[in-house]
């Protein structure tokens, strides 16, 4: 086994993996879940006269969300202060904001509770803003080296809640916060299990007002992680750790993590119509935003790979969507590229999405899941056809993406099943520049 290919942790043993470990926070999953957020809060041991911050964007404000959950907090004896300045695909800066807000109003101790109310950009903010004002410091303390000090985070803090209104990014669970390096044009990760949060709050009644094209967009990025988390490496083809302590975040997958995204598959794409075209449809939201979740505790245990790494230049150059670009990428990268890796795998994708293999031979059967996938798309009607449709991007751009794909991401790049070069980089951009006419 070469370590080059394993994303196991650096301090490893020349062996394979023997054990996998799972870490969830506590998760609230119904429609109404919002109003037993009091009760939450008190099995974390957070008391009633608490003061906690609420880290939101002003568009939730606006359309009262936000003040929901401020009067079922309020009702329960809580003490709130909201912060709505979240931005989209946010910054280190945009972080640093909340976080300076938060030692202006409180001091280096901080709140007493923090919760996290929105889209994925939301909840990064919220967890990396709890994150750093428990271990001091600034956000690039915790960046990996070259770009900030590699200081590893060693206390999570006072209890941190996470409540999404998309169903998609599955930052509600997650061990990694991204943010955007904007001097560089890069995005970075902050992985640790002190940044995860300690309980999440999953009430379908939010993701109601997500708009068709929002719902599109945040769905394909859960679809990613389900179909990623389902190819990447098995737990144990990868590198021990040599101690449990330096085990990676991403993991390699396991029968656990395969049940869910096999369930994630299953829920998202048989539904995602529904939501997109007809939003009210309370069943396909919560259908929605449970599949989010399960794709979630599959590809964010298992390892998010190649797609997502691609996607982190094109968005931090282009500006886009997180979820419009991984659907643009899918199609080249996991369902593509990624074929090779393992073809009677992608049999089993290509009939999780729908496809009809029967009479087919092993490599055509699994080539009908980028097939399927791609029709679905078509189907929701508001995914751009490609990079290009996407952003503009033209095969003149292609050489800067694929160089920094690899220079930069080589964190997910090393979940990948199949090893990814440059060169080979710049292929799979150049495929995705269109998927359909």
């Amino acid at each position: 086994m070469g370590y080059d290919r394993s994303v196991s942790a650096p301090e490893h043993e020349l062996g394979p993996e023997t054990v996998w470990h799972l870490q969830m926070p506590q998760i609230r999953f119904g429609r109404d879940a919002v109003e037993e957020l009091g009760y939450q809060l008190a099995d974390l041991g957070v008391g009633g006269d608490a003061h906690g911050l609420l880290v939101t964007d002003e568009t939730l404000v606006d359309i009262g969300h936000v003040g929901r959950v401020r009067d079922h907090l309020e009702d329960a004896g809580y003490d709130v202060t909201v912060w709505d300045g979240a931005e989209r695909e946010p910054s280190i800066e945009n972080v640093d904001h909340c976080i300076e807000f938060v030692r202006e109003q409180e001091g280096d101790a901080g709140y007493d509770f923090y919760l996290g109310f929105g889209g994925g950009s939301c909840i990064d903010v919220a967890k990396t803003t709890r994150a750093v004002i428990e271990n001091g410091g600034q956000v690039l303390d915790y960046i990996a080296e070259p770009t900030g000090e590699g200081e590893a985070l060693t206390e999570s803090g006072p209890p941190l809640i996470l409540m999404p209104t998309t169903a998609g990014t599955g930052a509600e669970i997650s061990p990694v916060a991204i943010l955007s390096v904007e001097d560089q044009e890069i995005k970075e990760g902050i992985s640790s299990n002190h940044i995860r949060a300690d309980a999440a709050v999953l009430d379908p009644t939010f993701t109601t007002t997500l708009p068709p094209e929002m719902t599109a967009k945040t769905a394909m990025d859960a679809l990613g992680h389900a179909i990623e988390g389902y190819t990447t490496h098995p737990f144990d083809s990868l590198l021990r750790a040599s101690d449990p302590g330096s085990r990676p975040v991403y993991a390699g997958r396991t029968g656990l993590t395969e049940m869910f995204s096999e369930k994630a598959i299953d829920l998202l794409s048989s539904n995602v119509r529904t939501a997109v075209h007809n939003g009210d449809d309370l069943e396909a939201r919560s259908a929605m935003l449970k599949g989010a979740l399960f794709g979630a505790i599959a590809g964010l245990t298992a390892g998010a790979s190649l797609c997502h790494a691609m996607a982190y230049p094109v968005g931090n150059r282009y500006h886009t969507y997180h979820g419009e670009t991984i659907a643009v990428l899918t199609p080249a990268t996991t369902l593509g590229y990624n074929v090779a890796s393992d073809p009677e795998r992608f049999v089993a994708v290509a009939e999780m999405l729908g496809a009809e293999t029967d009479g087919l031979g092993t490599r055509e059967a699994a080539d009908r899941a980028r097939q399927e996938y791609v029709r679905l798309q078509q189907d929701l009607n508001v995914i751009p056809s490609g990079l290009n449709d996407l952003a503009g991007i033209t095969e003149e751009d292609i050489d800067w993406l694929a160089s920094q794909t690899v220079e930069t991401q080589q964190r997910l790049l090393r979940c990948n099943p199949r090893p990814v070069t440059e060169d080979d980089a710049a292929d799979i951009f150049r495929d995705a520049l269109y998927n359909w006419e």
